[in-house]
């Protein structure tokens, strides 16, 4: 069988998922990765696609795709689109007996290099519901990446998504998703003993919309004897600056450091108690989250706090792995960190312990091993 492609409008260091799909398949499959960025090392071939344009060639694509989202010719924006040319000028010539696409950008790519029945559509995020908090975007964007979904997401011969609350919301789609959630592989690692102080820790983007202000304001109102640091990538500059400028306002035990490369991330946590990650429902897409941090905490053997965000507070109670808060507010997360002691975070400890070979990656890829296998049969 010729050669498997896996392509993605992501740079693969920072893309667990993908980088998942790679070491699960490159064993059996000569596997072509395309993407932004470096190879990985799994990957039998590699093809390095050029970033989105910057600058002056940035802002034109800007008025160019308001114009064209305005009069609705979705087509000719998707096949317009800078990245988009450049990797299928990258991809011309090359035959692929099958093609898994990471979010629905890469879709109608996939679809042009392989038939439907040899693709495989890997939805990372409900798209319709990335940023529905914004009326402009609502109105413009939101139909683009529908047609995007019903043109050409339900053509590919399979689909997964990253956990059952996306999966619902693109019922409306008539998707065929299986859920393939975002869980790291099974690590050995023995709980800790806990810590005096308490090690409250969070890792991910700093982003605006995730109000991670407020986890920070929290830990720094408990009465409960703790540290609180965080390790955020720069998704968005100003933001991180704010998020250090408070955490200097707020008093040494809040620490805000540089992100951990993912190769190194369960090392750094393990060396924590709990990890928290609250995510306001700013948009419909952070309601439905099951996040990659959510699993790394699992493994690293830590207790679990979380909102009420339905993904993750049902597996938090129905594993007993940490605490689920009433709201996002900080008096909400303030509650349950009154409430830690060193007896409760060890229970959540051992029941991380006990949960983690069921919620590893290798309860998860399975499902596509067996997707992949279908292809073109």
């Amino acid at each position: 069988m010729g050669p498997l492609l896996i392509v993605s409008f992501s740079r693969l260091e920072q893309d667990a998922r993908v980088r998942r799909q790679v070491s699960l398949l490159a064993p059996d499959n000569h596997t072509v990765t395309a993407a932004h960025g470096p190879a990985v090392p799994e990957a039998a071939e590699h093809v390095e696609l050029p970033l989105p344009p910057t600058g002056s060639r940035r802002k034109v694509r800007f008025y160019t795709e308001s114009a064209l989202l305005r009069i609705r010719a979705y087509r000719l924006l998707y096949w317009t689109d800078p990245t988009v040319r450049a990797a299928r000028k990258a991809l011309r010539g090359r035959d692929f007996a099958r093609v898994i696409a990471n979010d629905i950008e890469s879709v109608p790519l996939a679809l042009s290099l392989a038939d439907a029945s040899r693709v495989h559509a890997d939805l990372h995020e409900f798209y319709p519901g990335l940023h529905d908090d914004n009326p402009r975007w609502v109105k413009l964007r939101k139909p683009y990446l529908e047609w995007l979904i019903r043109t050409y997401a339900t053509k590919a011969a399979s689909a997964t998504t990253v956990g059952e609350g996306v999966r619902t919301a693109y019922a409306p789609f008539d998707l065929p998703l299986e859920i393939v959630t975002n869980a790291p592989a099974y690590r050995s690692l023995a709980p800790t003993a806990v810590h005096e102080p308490i090690r409250l820790v969070h890792a991910g983007g700093a982003m605006p919309g995730r109000k991670i202000e407020l986890m920070m304001k929290a830990a720094a109102a408990t009465t409960t004897d703790l540290t609180f640091t965080l390790y955020l990538t720069s998704s968005s500059p100003a933001y991180l600056t704010q998020l250090r400028d408070l955490a200097a306002e707020l008093g040494p035990r809040i620490r805000v450091e540089p992100a951990v490369p993912a190769t190194e991330l369960l090392d750094r946590l393990h060396d924590y108690d709990v990890g928290i990650h609250l995510l306001p429902p700013t948009v419909t897409n952070q309601a439905l989250a099951l996040p990659n941090k959510f699993f790394d905490f699992v493994q690293a053997r830590l207790g679990v706090i979380v909102g009420p965000t339905p993904g993750m507070a049902s597996l938090v109670e129905k594993h007993d792995l940490g605490a689920v808060t009433e709201g996002f507010a900080v008096e909400d997360i303030v509650a349950v960190l009154d409430a830690l002691t060193p007896e409760r975070i060890a229970a959540w400890k051992v029941a991380a312990d006990t949960a983690a070979e069921e919620l590893s990656a290798e309860r998860q890829t399975p499902v596509w091993a067996a997707a992949v296998g279908r292809l073109g049969a």
